[in-house]
């Protein structure tokens, strides 16, 4: 995962509905919830939830599917597992510093 992409999805998840209706949808597993029943748990109002729904679809976070007049939302499990990877792929490796010259009084 390149750093651009990391960035953008962390961006997404910054804000509180976001990331709790994302971890919403990991914890529901492979069959997702309805944009109803994420509302129903959350308890956010439907006038500005579709709009942090669309945010987390934009980056891939979420893949959305019209079932009837309703649209079930599915974590994207493997962009998360990408995530987690990048954040500790060099965990505890070790950080070079590079020595400072020193000063001439």
């Amino acid at each position: 995962m390149v750093t651009d992409d990391a960035a953008k999805c962390f961006g997404e998840l910054g804000h509180l509905n976001r990331l709790e209706a994302y971890r919403l949808l990991v914890k529901a597993g492979p069959g997702g919830l309805t944009v109803g029943e994420i509302q129903q748990h959350l308890g956010v109002p439907k006038s500005t939830f579709s709009h942090h729904l669309d945010r987390l679809a934009q980056v891939g976070l979420i893949t959305q599917q019209r079932e009837g007049r309703s649209i079930r939302c599915f974590a994207d499990c493997d962009l998360m597992s990408e995530l987690v990877s990048y954040l500790a792929d060099e965990c505890c490796t070790g950080v070079t510093v590079a020595a400072e010259p020193e000063s001439v009084i």
